[in-house]
């Protein structure tokens, strides 16, 4: 192999007095580091172990963000696949049901009965790709748990009030109609 100084030397960058003092100035460098016993710094050699380091570091942070993507998109595959093979009918589509999401009043037309498992708490809208779903309440607790933002609305069961709730003897109905 033909060393760096003799590609330059046949390129025509330097000429053989430039590589004769580089190498008189390489060896008394090394004669000296011989007789005082220390190493002298060797700065090219400092620099390319930061920029590697730098380089290592870079790497680490861009792999981070790429698995931080994988998981965010293999959570929302999740959600996906369980909003789909749970879904419930809304049946005949007799009753509009109106709930709120993202700061507007929304609208589904569902049965009676389904309207009656809305107010229960039995079911619950989950907004999947635009679309309102419904799906069961142990389904929607499963989705809340990794991303709250895409359940939509969940009612209380009768059963779930609250003990210190100063209102508990009033009972207000949720099924008024709008």
């Amino acid at each position: 192999m033909v060393s760096l100084q003799e590609q330059l030397l046949k390129a025509g960058l330097v000429d053989k007095t430039k590589v004769k003092l580089a190498n008189q100035d390489k060896n008394k460098q090394k004669k000296v580091e011989r007789r005082t016993g220390t190493e002298s710094v060797n700065e090219t050699r400092l620099a390319a172990l930061e920029t590697q380091r730098k380089n290592a570091e870079r790497a680490r942070e861009l792999n981070a963000q790429r698995d931080a993507a994988a998981r965010q998109k293999a959570i929302l595959a999740q959600i996906a696949q369980m909003v789909e093979k749970n879904r419930q009918s809304k049946g005949a589509g007799d009753i509009a049901y109106n709930f709120t999401y993202d700061k507007k009043i929304e609208r589904i037309h569902v049965s009676a009965a389904v309207q009656t498992h809305l107010v229960a708490g039995r079911l619950v809208i989950v907004c999947q790709g635009g679309t309102f779903e419904l799906v069961p309440r142990v389904i929607a607790d499963k989705i809340a748990e990794r991303d709250p933002a895409l359940v939509v609305r969940v009612n209380k069961s009768s059963s779930e009030l609250d003990a210190d709730d100063p209102y508990a003897a009033f009972q207000i109905p949720d099924d008024l109609m709008w």
